[in-house]
C-alpha cells in the first residue's frame, strides 16, 4: 500500500519564507526520512516551490488555457510530500504520527495523509490489456 504523506503549504511557504529555527527542522525531517529509508519504506520525498513558480492547466471541453502562479486564491496548496509504502494504514498511521512539525517546533501545523490508488483498485473498471499498458511503464 502506497501513502502519501502532504505537507500544506502556508503564507511563510508560499513566500519561500523558513522558520527562525529552519536548521532544527531540517535536522528533524532528515532524521525522519533516513528512518524511512532504512525501514525501507521510503519512496520518494520533495519539497514545491512556491505557486509563484507554477501553472494550472484549465479545462473548458477541449480546450486547455495556462494560468500561471500564485494561486493566491486557493486556500489549500501544497508545499511538499513524502511517499512511503508499506503493508497497511495502521503502518501508514504510526510513520504520519510521527512526521516533524513542517513548520517548526510548538506552532500549529497540519498534515494530510493519502492512500495512492493501485491498478488493482481499477481491475473491475480498465480492461486488462490497458492494465497491462501502465505495469508496462512502471506505474503500480
Amino acid at each position: 500500500m502506497r501513502f502519501m504523506i502532504i505537507v500544506k503549504a502556508t503564507a511563510d511557504s508560499e513566500a519561500s519564507k523558513f522558520p527562525d529555527d529552519s536548521e532544527k527542522m531540517f535536522e528533524a525531517m532528515a532524521q525522519y526520512h533516513e528512518q524511512l529509508a532504512k525501514a525501507g519504506v521510503l519512496l520518494d520525498a520533495s519539497g514545491l516551490q512556491p505557486s509563484s513558480k507554477g501553472w494550472r492547466i484549465r479545462y473548458e471541453g477541449d480546450r486547455r488555457t495556462v494560468v500561471d502562479g500564485p494561486f493566491t486564491e486557493s486556500k489549500e496548496l501544497i508545499a511538499g510530500y513524502t511517499m512511503i509504502q508499506v503493508r497497511s494504514r495502521a503502518e501508514a498511521l504510526e510513520w504520519s504520527r510521527r512526521f516533524p512539525n513542517p513548520v517548526g517546533r510548538n506552532k500549529p501545523a497540519e498534515i494530510e495523509v493519502r492512500q495512492l490508488y493501485e491498478m488493482d483498485d481499477f481491475k473491475d473498471l480498465v480492461d486488462p490489456t490497458t492494465a497491462d499498458r501502465f505495469k508496462e511503464i512502471g506505474m503500480k
